[in-house]
């Protein structure tokens, strides 16, 4: 049997959402996200550069966001992320900059900056709060006012939506059950419970049994696990440098090879080497 397609790869993400016949699933998605006041939620979107190539999903450098601009002229993008990177904060900052700073041409004055909001779905747990959905703007210390709503950063965290009652009327809940895909029952509950995740479910069902998808899928997947191991790796370097400049440290301070072996995890050989070097 095929292994359904998981949606939070960014692949399967932009195809679900970030399609022009899809749109309605956008828009049920990011009202639900953005939780506008009512009559002001959003009925119409233009997508910023809907399409997919092969070359992009074969390089783990690619980005495979989906961007999109509203009628009045706000920018919103929205990032998946399967696995933590440590540095998402600075990584959805950076975007939204790259957004803002990008709208105005030479000369242009800054009145003409619009709202920017990034979006960022992530499969792990990251933030220092039990909230599955985070929203930060630019409020003042003290007294908490807003500078400007033109700065708009959410964070949704999958893992931590598990803890919801499940059987919530929350829109935006459904929405993140449906990007975890637990199982096939799950589902379909979902897609019994609200038109547009039934579309979704309809989708995804479409992309598991087409070919062409599924190859694009399985480049896309080969793509992210090479770089999750590029992450990997230079993380155990770095972890492993840091032994080695402890283990320095407690040469220094005559401790025997066995000692800081036992201290550091290294190797007797490595250590022994590193005595050497220091003296």
């Amino acid at each position: 049997m095929t292994k359904r397609m998981n949606p939070i790869v960014d692949f399967v993400f932009k195809r679900i959402f970030g399609t022009e016949e899809n749109k309605d699933l956008l828009l049920s998605f990011l009202n639900a996200t953005l939780k506008p006041e009512e009559g002001s939620q959003l009925k119409e979107i233009t997508l910023v550069d809907p399409h997919i190539n092969a070359d992009q999903v074969g390089d783990k450098a690619s980005i495979l966001d989906v961007r999109a601009k509203t009628k009045t002229g706000e920018q919103i993008n929205i990032e998946v992320q399967l696995h933590n990177k440590y540095d998402m904060e600075k990584r959805s900052l950076y975007y939204w900059a790259k957004m803002y700073e990008g709208q105005l041409a030479e000369g242009e004055p800054y009145r003409n900056l619009k709202k920017t909001v990034t979006i960022s779905i992530i499969d792990f747990e990251y933030l220092p709060t039990d909230s599955y959905h985070s929203v930060f703007r630019l409020r003042e210390d003290e007294e908490g006012f807003v500078l400007t709503d033109d700065l708009e950063i959410h964070f949704l965290e999958l893992p931590k939506v598990a803890g919801v009652h499940q059987e919530t009327s929350d829109l935006l809940v459904k929405w993140m059950l449906f990007l975890k895909a637990e199982s096939k029952t799950k589902l379909e509950e979902l897609a019994m419970s609200e038109p547009t995740i039934r579309k979704a479910v309809n989708v995804l069902e479409f992309l598991n049994q087409d070919k062409e998808a599924r190859k694009l899928y399985e480049m896309r997947e080969m793509a992210l696990k090479d770089e999750l191991n590029m992450i990997e790796g230079a993380k155990a370097e770095g972890e492993r440098q840091k032994a080695k400049e402890v283990a320095k440290n407690l040469l220094a301070m005559d401790m025997t090879v066995e000692m800081v072996a036992k201290a550091t995890g290294l190797p007797t050989e490595e250590i022994e080497k590193l005595k050497q070097q220091l003296h």
